[in-house]
């Protein structure tokens, strides 16, 4: 009975070895999704990313909240700096000083993460927060 179970394994043995040459030399069937095609998968998944990042390059994509009392006398954080950047940081910062009586809203041109006009320490601050 010992041997006749010793002669079992060493056939399956065998037989698994016999497959993984047949595997090995089998040509892979065209058009299939072998090992071979996965190079040219790749290479379209690739091109497909870089498309939708060049495409989103100009998106604006980073932005930052940053909320203050712009008066002493006026509580509750309620004037704030908004900055909307794309990924060269170009966009806008958009900034509500709120008072007791009114509210203004300023919105400034940001360009390479600078601005032509003099921003407040609070519109710095959202530029570099929205900064990745």
């Amino acid at each position: 009975m010992l041997a006749l179970s010793v002669a079992a394994v060493v056939l399956a043995a065998l037989a698994c070895v016999l497959a993984g040459l047949a595997l090995r030399r089998t040509p892979p069937r065209p058009g299939g999704d072998g090992v071979d095609a996965l190079p040219e998968d790749v290479h379209g998944l690739r091109q497909e990313v870089a498309a939708l990042k060049a495409e989103n390059a100009d998106a604006l994509r980073h932005l930052s909240v940053v909320r203050y009392d712009a008066f002493g006398d006026v509580g509750g954080h309620l004037s704030w700096s908004l900055a909307l950047l794309d990924d060269a940081g170009h966009g806008t910062v958009l900034t509500s000083i709120h008072g007791r009586s009114e509210a203004r809203t300023y919105a400034k041109s940001i360009a390479g993460w600078t601005c032509e006009q003099q921003l407040s320490p609070e519109e710095l601050e959202a530029i570099e927060h929205a900064r990745p």
